[in-house]
């Protein structure tokens, strides 16, 4: 009896903090207010939500029916006291009220004792409802085609991938339309991430920042932009040589959050050798960035295309499929030399497909992981040397040198750690 009773006050307890928790957010938002003038403040937040653990824990084998009766009493009461407050304001939120209403459902979810959840919800919940400021000026700032680039991410991931079959279809059964159509979420969520990041930060944060973010969504449009900028001071080199090496850096870590989320047996080989070429390109990027310190750049941001555009995402599903098939092709064929053949000339446009359609060919057992693992390196090797090329000739010598050695640390860290795991 004595476990039972302490467990009800456990529940009545949490119940109450969870009411006074998103109350004290309230309470200080509209702490200005004159006593009385407000819908619902601190101590009745608190009660709302004990009265929902209080009816939740009552009621018993009906209990959704007295949930319903005293949740419809509840918001007739909220609703009221809304109605009372927009008569005296001409600019009244609903947001209080809904507050309110979510403070008794999840009081109810204590008393049937989903403490862990109601707590989570409650504490998401209240930072939602600080975040007004924050939010407010976050959806000043986007643009149209910065929320539609948002829903389509949505659409592409949430409603298009469920649906796809699960299988092989095809040639040696190579396309399997749920993991292409997984790899082009995957590939346009981690471009989506660099696009904003570097639309929100790196105007303020500098050319490091901007090659960074830059680089998760495209390092080869940073390498384009940059070496665009006529410059003939030898720290604005230094630093426009510091963007393009730290986006051509991030190429590699990017490359291995690809294979985490697809979960590729490449793992345990690639992991060193993309970690110590981005390693080598960071520091190099660092050196640099310090030789250049204390000259700043003129508009040193980098606007990549909008990243989630449908068709980008069905052109990159097709090249996926078609580099799934080709590689496929080539190994039987040709062997292990065709596909080496083939991942160069993936890597002279784009690392992400090659890589994708290597991971899955070792997944299914098709190659051997180390195969699979020098087919992806030299396609990040020659994307790499083809980045250098893009900068040396439109810039000229003087940036290209910088990005040279720097590409060729990266090439040369990448070796000596994929030799020392073998």
């Amino acid at each position: 009896m004595a476990a039972v009773s302490l467990d009800v006050l456990v529940r009545l307890g949490v119940a109450l903090a969870i009411g006074l928790l998103i109350g004290l957010e309230r309470g200080w938002e509209r702490r200005d207010q004159p006593e009385g003038s407000r819908v619902a403040g601190l101590r009745t937040f608190g009660l709302i939500s004990l009265l929902g653990g209080i009816t939740a824990f009552l009621g018993g084998e009906s209990r959704v029916l007295l949930l319903a009766a005293v949740g419809i009493a509840l918001g007739a009461t909220l609703v009221a006291g809304y109605w009372r407050e927009s008569a005296r304001e001409a600019d009244v939120s609903a947001t209080t009220t809904v507050a309110a209403l979510i403070a008794y459902g999840l009081g109810a979810l204590v008393g049937i004792g989903q403490l862990t959840p109601a707590v989570s919800a409650a504490v998401v919940v209240t930072l939602l409802l600080g975040f007004k400021p924050e939010l407010h000026h976050l959806l000043q700032r986007i643009e149209r085609t910065e929320l539609l680039a948002t829903l389509r991410l949505l659409l592409i991931s949430i409603v298009l991938l469920p649906v796809l079959p699960n299988q092989g279809f095809g040639p040696w059964e190579s396309l399997n339309p749920y993991r292409i159509w997984w790899m082009v979420v995957l590939v346009a969520g981690i471009s989506y991430v660099g696009y904003f990041a570097n639309r929100l930060f790196g105007e303020e944060r500098g050319v490091m920042l901007t090659g960074f973010f830059g680089g998760l969504a495209s390092s080869t449009a940073v390498a384009v932009e940059f070496a665009r900028r006529e410059t003939h001071h030898p720290r604005e080199l230094d630093l426009l040589s510091a963007g393009i090496v730290t986006s051509s850096a991030i190429m590699f870590p990017r490359m291995l959050v690809i294979l985490v989320g697809v979960g590729s047996n490449l793992l345990g080989v690639l992991s060193w050798p993309l970690c110590a070429a981005g390693a080598a390109g960071l520091i190099a990027a660092g050196l640099l960035a310090r030789h250049g310190h204390g000259h700043a750049l003129e508009n040193a941001t980098v606007e990549p295309d909008n990243p989630l555009d449908l068709t980008v995402a069905l052109r990159f599903g097709a090249m996926i499929a078609l580099i799934m098939v080709l590689t496929r092709a080539a190994n039987a064929w040709l062997g292990i030399g065709g596909l080496f053949a083939l991942a160069a000339i993936s890597g002279l446009v784009d690392v992400d497909a090659l890589t994708l359609t290597a991971a899955s060919m070792a997944s299914a057992g098709q190659v051997t992981i180390a195969v699979a693992a020098i087919a992806v390196l030299i396609a990040a090797a020659v994307n790499t040397v083809v980045k250098f090329g893009i900068t040396a000739v439109v810039s000229g010598s003087a940036l290209g040198v910088r990005v040279g050695v720097a590409s060729a640390a990266m090439l040369v860290a990448g070796l000596l750690a994929f030799h020392a795991y073998f």
